[in-house]
């Protein structure tokens, strides 16, 4: 009988299987402090823990149960997560929300920022207040649809697919440009002018914001190296 390994072949499991191992019993130094705690109690008593260690009677009771539910495993008092069981609400008029999906109903996927602008102008129409762009992106996150339409693909004999969207390498935001021609941003718009295909490739250098636009018939490889 020959046995494969799932993995095999992969690059990198072999150190993510090592990496898994190190940190899956891992006993912290606030949990052997802990354990220390509960070994000095047992042996000199509660006040003296209370006093040499400054720790609660109550807390003390907590650790030993934590300690005696693992049957004695050390790595049960290490920190645990702090989340509370029931979150805060973001608290926002109904209107506000219907708004923003109406919004992203007739404007397909448009960024916050760019809702902000059209929000604001309800807002103030509506005498209410307006929520900035990053919070117009929580409220998008915590819709259960996430309030996106995922471009289609209709073939000829109308079954609808969905296109996958291709990764695009973009400017990192953290990014700002020192000097003239450090980043500049291209883009090509396509227009249909008297039933003829134009291009229009646009340059904007992101520290000057000198901008140059060029149209043209054709946008390959031999159009851009015109352009430049």
């Amino acid at each position: 009988m020959q046995i494969r390994r799932i993995g095999y072949g992969v690059k990198g499991v072999v150190r993510l299987r090592r990496y898994a191992l190190r940190w899956a019993y891992m006993i912290t130094d606030k949990a052997k402090h802990k354990a220390q705690v509960l070994t000095f109690w047992a042996k000199h008593g509660l006040q003296a823990t209370e006093e040499a260690f400054k720790v609660k009677k109550r807390t003390l009771y907590l650790w030993k149960a934590q300690l005696k539910r693992s049957d004695g495993n050390i790595e049960s008092l290490n920190e645990g997560s702090r989340r509370p069981f029931q979150m805060r609400q973001r608290i926002w008029p109904r209107t506000i929300t219907q708004e923003i999906r109406r919004l992203r109903t007739q404007h397909p996927n448009l960024g916050k920022k760019k809702l902000f602008v059209f929000l604001k102008v309800f807002c103030d129409q509506n005498h209410l207040l307006c929520p900035q762009s990053r919070t117009i992106g929580r409220r998008i996150a915590d819709a259960k649809d996430k309030m996106r339409t995922f471009p289609l693909k209709i073939r000829n004999n109308g079954q609808v697919v969905l296109r996958k969207r291709t990764p695009v390498a973009r400017k990192p935001k953290q990014f700002v440009a020192e000097y003239p021609g450090h980043c500049g941003a291209f883009d090509t718009v396509e227009r249909f002018i008297d039933g003829c295909r134009r291009y229009v490739i646009t340059f904007t250098d992101l520290y000057s914001r000198f901008a140059f636009a060029w149209g043209t018939t054709s946008h390959a490889s031999k159009a851009a190296q015109e352009f430049f």
